[in-house]
């Protein structure tokens, strides 16, 4: 079993990866458990279907008899819809600001019972228990929001959770993208932080088929590096936004398809194509490692089709809205090298001449 701690100022919490993490809550868990008067679980409704009995009966054997609410699965559970009813229900079960949450499901999930709890009766405590490989990365670090039609996570709170347990033996009903999903976002901690990893990684032929015993290394890997870099920069103030990485391009990308349309991990992957190019025009970064990291993710079932069947304009309206933009100007994380991050504004021009070196090479390279 793996373990790191997020130490904050305020705060200290411990997050544990591996098969056997939610024994933890007959032990080191129950004195907080049991100092809840409710405990509700917020459940991803397809994670619920298959994994739902054995947080359950890790929870009976710690004595505690859980409210379940059932949200949609995905990125459907992030909006003010869903989010509203759930404060509803908290209200409806008797819930106060005394009772705690587990947030049980993906990343969206995540987001939703982290801002549900952020927010009822001004905060309570709550626990991520994540089960996608993509919420190694959302679990930790305590930023929790839902969705506008407008943009991506545009409402939503700084709210660290008590622990973090990731019970790496669900991740093996992953279906192919959730998988895909996921590595895009350790594979991102890799660009960030140390180039001997990534390329380790875009070497790996098995990297969208993973063990449970290679993820368990790898995962801890990639926690690291957000958990330090947020023991850094709590608010995102400074280097908290290198973890944006491919994500002002991604997540328009992620609107113009629709939430849910493609998945966070396969929009990312389109935005870090996008901010290599960036990082070829202000950083080190080769022609020939972008031209790389684009074949490595066709090879490994990516698509980077959006960017041939929409106009930079549709982009670029969810892009204004970022929460990166200001005074006009969009932000960027680029890489001087691999491992060596920073953040550098880039005009609209800028972004069409990308945009179009992007959809050139694509077409040059027949790949989608």
């Amino acid at each position: 079993m793996g373990k790191l701690t997020v130490q904050l100022p305020d705060v200290q919490y411990d997050v544990y990866v591996g098969e056997h993490v939610y024994e933890l809550f007959s032990s080191q868990y129950k004195e907080l458990l049991q100092s809840a008067d409710r405990v509700g679980i917020i459940a991803d409704e397809q994670v619920a279907a298959m994994h739902l009995p054995i947080l359950e009966k890790a929870l009976a054997d710690a004595g505690v008899s859980p409210s379940v609410k059932i949200v949609p699965a995905g990125e459907k559970c992030k909006t003010p819809a869903v989010y509203i009813d759930c404060q509803s229900y908290l209200l409806t079960e008797n819930f106060t600001r005394n009772s705690l949450l587990i947030a049980f499901g993906g990343g969206a999930c995540g987001d939703l019972t982290g801002f549900v709890a952020a927010t009822f009766m001004r905060g309570i405590r709550f626990i991520q228990c994540p089960t996608t490989i993509l919420s190694h990365d959302s679990a930790v670090g305590g930023k929790t929001a839902i969705n506008l039609p407008e943009g991506k996570n545009m409402v939503g709170s700084f709210h660290q959770p008590s622990a973090v347990l990731f019970n790496t033996a669900l991740l093996g009903t992953l279906p192919p993208r959730e998988i895909r999903s996921g590595m895009a976002e350790l594979i991102k901690h890799a660009f960030i932080s140390d180039e001997n990893w990534a390329l380790e990684l875009l070497e790996d032929r098995t990297f969208t088929e993973p063990t449970n015993e290679w993820l368990s290394v790898e995962l801890v890997k990639g926690i690291k590096v957000k958990a330090d870099i947020v023991a850094e920069d709590e608010f995102e103030h400074s280097t908290r936004k290198y973890l944006n990485f491919g994500h002002t391009f991604g997540h328009a990308v992620e609107a113009v398809c629709g939430f849910g349309g493609l998945s966070h991990g396969e929009c990312i992957m389109i935005g870090m194509g996008y901010s290599f190019i960036l990082s070829e025009r202000h950083g080190e970064i080769t022609e020939s490692f972008t031209k790389r990291f684009i074949d490595f993710s066709i090879m490994n079932g990516y698509t980077f089709e959006p960017v041939l069947n929409h106009s930079l304009q549709e982009f670029l309206d969810y892009m204004k809205k970022d929460k990166k933009a200001s005074f006009g100007d969009l932000n960027f994380v680029m890489l001087e090298k691999i491992g060596k991050p920073f953040v550098k504004k880039v005009s609209i021009e800028e972004c069409e001449i990308v945009f179009r070196e992007l959809q050139n090479r694509l077409d040059e390279g027949g790949n989608v």
